[in-house]
């Protein structure tokens, strides 16, 4: 029995423009390693992050059975297509999941990293938003606890030259300042409220702590740390949408 337990730990990793986290879980989402990070390589190329990868999983020490892997960018059935604020034009077509999947001999599910923190932050009850303020703008919809298929929304236009990446990510926190940053933010969630009528809206990502207008009742701020038991719930949906299973080639 012990040894069924120990089998079926999830490698979560969260591949991010700053830096690249991983740590082992339990079924339930349950840390059962240390969360380990190292930052995201400058030439951050599909073979300079899975090498980083192999660097962290090689300190974690621990055995697991599947892989669940959160990406900065739009992934269709284990491939990714975009990766804004990773290295350019190294990202096109890329068969990460198969690549992961082979270096470790494991199956591998990956999805958009915004939509893998929701997964373990989100209620599971009714239309659920969750936005990440990082080094970019993620966004993940869940209904009644269903990933709904990824939208790159960080890429609608917001202005005549900005999209909303650059409209409220990091590169615009640190030009405009916390005061009009928020400014931009409280704008963006009016929109959201409006198209969207969500049942209730999630804020984390780094700059989340650094919002300093009151929120209605129903947006909630979070920490990365809650959305670390999104890489286990992974697990737990069927396949549909964007959540597909990459086995290792015999």
């Amino acid at each position: 029995m012990p040894e069924e337990q120990k089998n079926s730990n999830i490698l979560s990793i969260d591949i991010g423009g700053t830096s690249i986290k991983a740590c082992i879980l339990d079924p339930k989402g349950e840390q059962l390693s240390e969360f380990k990070k190292l930052p995201t390589p400058k030439n951050s190329s599909p073979e300079e992050v899975i090498k980083s990868i192999k660097e962290l999983v090689a300190t974690l020490d621990l055995p697991f059975e599947k892989i669940s892997i959160g990406f900065p960018g739009y992934v269709k059935c284990g491939i990714v297509q975009t990766a804004p604020n990773l290295a350019k034009n190294k990202w096109t077509n890329v068969d990460l999941a198969q690549q992961i999947s082979d270096t470790f001999g494991k199956p591998v599910r990956l999805i958009n990293d915004a939509d893998q923190q929701a997964l373990g932050i989100v209620s599971g009850k009714g239309f659920e938003i969750v936005f990440t303020v990082g080094t970019g703008f993620g966004t993940a919809l869940v209904f009644d606890g269903d990933l709904l298929p990824h939208l790159e929304l960080a890429h609608l236009p917001i202005t005549k030259t900005k999209d909303y990446d650059d409209y409220l990510g990091n590169k615009a926190f640190e030009k405009q300042g916390k005061k009009e940053w928020n400014e931009r933010l409280e704008r963006v969630i009016e929109i959201y409220k409006t198209v969207f009528n969500y049942d209730t809206l999630y804020i984390g990502g780094g700059n989340s702590k650094e919002i300093n207008f009151p929120l209605d009742h129903n947006i909630k701020l979070v920490s990365n740390k809650d959305g670390i038991k999104g890489g286990a719930k992974l697990w737990d949906l069927e396949e549909k949408f964007h959540v597909f299973t990459t086995h290792p080639k015999k």
